[in-house]
């Protein structure tokens, strides 16, 4: 599987764009920065739309890709999400007040953009995909993914605080290739990780027990203010196998 992160940051300023991951060009988890960080003719490629939570850096794109497709693509952008988070987009972004409501234009019956419901820990099929959506610790029925193709399988928590059962099921998982995961916040602003159910690198430096082990981590979601600071901290951490995002637009192969 390749991964490109289009955006890989928990905030929006000049060269670091919001969360969005990009699996074989056609799955994308998240859209904070789809329609910024891809042409439009790599916007049309894409098929299914795994969508953790509904906070802006995660969604705002669903607008603008859908606007940039509109008329093109032929068959709509299938996006699955909890109730909560499918609600929260229609009532609050898809309102004919903010953005028009793609999922009835151009048509009820041909609308550009389709959103399905996600079951905790239902796995379901997405082409050559399986999912396993799975909650954690992040306010609005978050979820983060297992994504399995073929005999490979890998770990997006997406947004999170500490958390249990991603990392119980991600255990039994001898398939797992990579973890993405996040970090937001310095050290000594623990309290508004902690409060926002977010990561510092001395949070995450626990989470890694929990993790699978010998499994490679790629930390996201850094807030462009607080980069050069977290950097340090989490190579302060000693870990081999942590890697930071620190940088958008590239891919990994696994």
């Amino acid at each position: 599987m390749e991964v490109k992160i289009i955006g890989g940051h928990g905030g929006v300023t000049r060269n670091y764009h919001a969360t969005s991951y990009l699996v074989d060009e056609e799955l994308l988890i998240d859209a904070g920065s789809v329609a910024a960080g891809l042409d439009i003719q790599d916007q049309l490629k894409i098929d299914h739309i795994l969508i953790s939570h509904a906070h802006l850096d995660h969604t705002k794109d669903l607008a603008f890709i859908c606007d940039n497709c509109f008329g093109l693509k032929g068959k709509p952008f299938e996006v699955y999400t909890h109730p909560t988070v499918r609600k929260a987009i229609k009532d609050h972004l898809f309102n004919d007040t903010i953005w028009p409501d793609f999922s009835i234009l151009p048509t009820p019956d041909k609308p550009t953009i389709t959103f399905n419901d996600l079951e905790n820990e239902k796995e379901i099929i997405l082409g050559k995909y399986k999912i396993m959506p799975i909650h954690v610790a992040h306010p609005g029925d978050a979820m983060g993914f297992i994504v399995t193709k073929g005999e490979k399988s890998i770990l997006f928590t997406q947004d999170t605080g500490p958390t249990d059962r991603i990392w119980e099921i991600g255990r039994t998982r001898k398939d797992l290739v990579a973890i993405f995961s996040e970090v937001s916040f310095p050290n000594r602003m623990q309290n508004i990780a902690d409060l926002s159910d977010h990561h510092t690198p001395a949070s995450i430096g626990a989470e890694l027990l929990k993790m699978p082990k010998d499994v490679p981590v790629y930390l996201g979601h850094l807030k462009p203010n607080y980069q050069e600071e977290l950097l340090q901290e989490i190579a302060d951490l000693a870990e081999p196998r942590v890697h930071a995002l620190y940088a958008d637009d590239v891919r990994f192969n696994f």
